[in-house]
């Protein structure tokens, strides 16, 4: 938005012509998002305190957990607020790329924020039910995948490239739509399952949604994409908006959030920021580096089906608990702990995968 108005000012002063780059709105979008969040964060965990909106915490889970019982949640609102205010500010609304992330964010939000009103409101440990949840998030990610594949203006926008293999890119056709729609349902449903400890989610989104804005940046621009090798996605740069809001408004909810937590982000939070990771990834052509540097989402979605499978077949469980944190709380420990070596790894994992742009 502000970028239409620095058209105007830029003919009374062309200082002003500094909010035309990409660099030093996604900057502002990183520092407005962040204020948004810290400046109405309180307000909110007092108004959720007022009408007793408590985290409802399951019977089955870690005793450690009990205390946490009350906790105000659903304050994946106020990342949702914050990225879209600070979108919304900096952005090109004329790009489709932004509108498609932030109303799949908003979308996935609305679903979250249904099933978190049930648990809380109703008392509801189960939420939203599984088949709702999913035939909703179904929708919207297949909704999301027809739009990204019809509107596509070149092959490349479609095509998957292969990390470490310079000249690899699979046009898979049609099959593009089916794989959309599992990137982005699977990692709204990842970061949810990895949404269990006190900061454990938000961080590593926030880092891996930042490195998927950079390299956004890079496949928008032409020489950039030449020089790595990389797809050229025209218009894609501008999702480093997008991205800057998300690390902003992560951050600053992760001031709430961190042990112990004066807020939980809830189903509204995680289910749209895992929604939000799996388009920027689509966009900038970079699913297999997202399963990568969210190596996290990855393994804790994994334990899941590991464990299930395993009762299911042998009647013998793998983990002493899933998700995978659970595992490791009941090994003995502390929630700090298991936290910040997740974190940790995270860090590991998104270097990684942003030297996978050079190692090809």
């Amino acid at each position: 938005m502000l970028i239409w108005l620095s058209d105007y000012l830029m003919q009374l002063n062309s200082n002003f012509a500094v909010l035309q780059y990409i660099t030093v709105r996604g900057i502002f979008s990183i520092l407005t998002a962040m204020a948004v969040s810290l400046l109405i964060g309180p307000w909110m965990i007092r108004r959720l305190n007022y009408h007793q909106i408590g985290q409802v915490v399951r019977d089955d889970g870690p005793e450690s957990h009990f205390s946490k019982a009350g906790t105000p949640t659903m304050g994946g609102a106020l990342i949702l607020v914050s990225i879209a205010i600070s979108t919304l500010l900096w952005s090109d609304l004329s790009n489709h790329y932004v509108w498609t992330v932030l109303l799949v964010t908003v979308a996935f939000g609305a679903v979250g924020w249904v099933d978190d009103y049930r648990k809380v409101f109703e008392q509801n440990t189960v939420g939203l039910s599984a088949r709702w949840k999913y035939f909703w998030q179904s929708l919207i990610g297949l909704t999301a995948a027809i739009v990204l594949y019809y509107t596509a203006q070149s092959p490349v926008e479609t095509q998957y490239i292969i990390p470490f293999f310079k000249d690899v890119a699979v046009d898979v056709g049609v099959l593009y739509i089916v794989i959309t729609y599992f990137m982005i349902v699977g990692f709204s449903n990842a970061v949810n399952l990895t949404d269990g400890l006190d900061g454990l989610a938000i961080l590593p989104t926030v880092m891996v949604g930042g490195a998927l804005g950079l390299i956004a940046y890079l496949a928008g621009h032409s020489e950039f994409s030449a020089y790595l090798n990389i797809p050229n996605v025209s218009g894609a740069g501008e999702i480093v908006i997008f991205a800057g809001a998300l690390m902003g408004a992560g951050l600053g909810f992760l001031w709430f959030n961190t042990y112990p937590a004066q807020i939980f982000m809830g189903d509204v939070g995680a289910l749209a920021l895992g929604a939000s990771l799996g388009v920027m990834a689509v966009i900038s052509r970079h699913e297999i580096v997202l399963f990568i540097m969210g190596g996290i989402f990855v393994m804790e979605t994994a334990s899941v089906i590991l464990q299930v499978a395993s009762f299911k077949l042998t009647g013998k469980r793998i983990f002493r608990m899933a998700p995978l944190h659970h595992h490791f709380e009941l090994k003995g420990w502390p929630e700090p702990r298991v936290i910040v070596r997740f974190w940790i790894i995270t860090v590991m994992l998104v270097l990684f995968g942003l030297a996978t742009l050079k190692l090809r």
